[in-house]
């Protein structure tokens, strides 16, 4: 049904673009000409504004469908019209002045199109990412490159709608069964570097994906980077501020990255562990990375010292309390960890379980989080997600493994949607949703 509109609208913008050559050829009546081009200029306004009569989920798939359904009737047009204009030019239908003038007329109403489809789905798409927009701003102006890279576009642009629109029917099938809906709230709890803020969430779109589904959620808050004991104390604080504004006696913990052993000391040390009912470490380095190592003792003094001075100070304007890049990276050491877990035994009455990835190359995750792949391939690992060994990830009763499908891997950052990518094989909302939906089960 998709295709067979498009066809149709093609056709349509098709005798719209190219009426002054058919007309010049078969149509010598004056007000028939000048009845047909008023006609076709409110189609071609009202085609522009709506494209289909197709409702959607919500405004912003709406603008990206819309935009994506002109940039496919734009290309097929110009396609057809190249072919139309080569035919009336070989045969001499026209003469040179009216096709001159037919082109011009083609290249007014495809430019109309073009436009007003690229600016909506550059303003809409996820998916499109900082990588396409930038390929189609520097291709644009490149023949042959610039239509690859649009039908790239396209593509992309229409996977994310059908996408979003899947996703928008399944949770309205569930929503009143608030399958994500546990018994206490959840914490989600952010890695080494990153910090909890309002409007660019950590965990991309997860949350809203759990909530639509029932769960309550919080965040962790700690520091971007401070050692463990420090974070587990912050989180510590966290957890009885939930507990006190909620009054839900308990909550369940899901921590990624370095946020893992943060809310293992917190919960060890810290005596939050009757505050705790589950711990679920994402991608967590519970035996550390020996890359770290690695890097910390090739690493000058002066080096180090000058990044950890950028950081600290950068950070402390952007809110931490007490930043300190060089406990934070060390903690992250295979010794260090090692000396952790001695001090962090497990705590009876609290669940705990683990959850992982690996990528397959370099290229199987995006930037910046697989930039380390090799490296870490080299001393920890040849599974790992770009930072951490799938060994080191293991911890508690139970241990889940995402496997990637394909040549594409799901790296440390896609765990948590950093780059908001639908991945082919891999639904990380609904990976989410199906760990929270097994720990209402459970009775947490």
């Amino acid at each position: 049904m998709k295709y067979f509109r498009r066809a149709i609208s093609t056709i349509l913008i098709f005798l719209v673009a190219n009426q002054f050559s058919i007309y010049n050829m078969w149509v010598k009546n004056p007000s028939a000409i000048a009845i047909s081009a008023m006609i076709s200029a409110v189609y071609l306004l009202i085609f522009n504004i709506k494209p289909t009569l197709k409702k959607h989920s919500t405004k912003r798939i709406a603008a990206m469908s819309n935009g994506t359904e002109l940039l496919f009737v734009f290309i097929c047009t110009v396609t057809l019209s190249t072919i139309w204009a080569a035919v009336v030019y070989f045969t001499d239908m026209m003469s040179g002045k009216n096709t001159l003038i037919n082109i011009a007329l083609v290249a007014v109403v495809c430019s109309i199109i073009f436009w007003n489809g690229i600016i909506r789905v550059y303003l809409t798409s996820v998916q499109l990412g900082i990588k396409w927009r930038v390929i189609g701003i520097i291709c644009g102006m490149i023949p042959v490159a610039n239509i690859l890279v649009l039908t790239k576009i396209i593509s992309l642009t229409d996977n994310e709608t059908e996408v979003e629109e899947d996703r928008f029917v399944l949770d309205n099938t569930r929503v009143e069964s608030e399958i994500c809906k546990t018994k206490y709230p959840v914490i989600m709890v952010h890695g080494v570097f990153f910090r909890d803020f309002r409007f660019l969430n950590y965990w991309g779109r997860i949350p809203a994906a759990l909530k639509k589904n029932g769960a309550d959620i919080y965040y962790g808050g700690q520091q971007s980077a401070a050692a463990v004991k420090d974070c587990g104390v912050e989180l510590a604080e966290k957890i009885k501020s939930v507990v006190e504004e909620t009054g839900c006696e308990k909550v369940n913990i899901i921590a990624h990255s370095k946020g893992g052993l943060d809310s293992r000391y917190a919960i060890s040390n810290c005596g939050m562990d009757k505050y705790v009912a589950s711990l679920t470490t994402v991608n967590t380095p519970h035996r550390g990375c020996i890359f770290a190592k690695e890097l910390i003792g090739k690493a000058s003094d002066n080096l180090k010292s000058f990044v950890s001075s950028k950081y600290n100070s950068t950070l402390l304007r952007l809110g931490d309390k007490a930043p300190d890049f060089m406990a934070a990276v060390t903690d992250l050491t295979d010794e260090s960890c090692a000396e952790l877990n001695k001090i962090c035994p497990d705590m009876a009455g609290v669940y705990y379980q683990s959850v992982g990835s690996y990528m397959k190359k370099l290229t199987g995750g995006k930037f910046p989080l697989n930039v380390s792949y090799n490296i870490v391939k080299k001393y920890d690992g040849v599974k790992n997600d770009g930072l951490v060994e799938i060994e080191s990830m293991k911890w508690g009763e139970s241990f889940t493994l995402a496997e990637p499908k394909g040549r594409r891997g799901i790296s440390h950052g896609d765990m948590i949607d950093l780059n908001r990518e639908n991945i082919d094989g891999f639904d990380v909302r609904e990976f989410y949703i199906s760990i929270v939906s097994k720990l209402k089960d459970m009775g947490y």
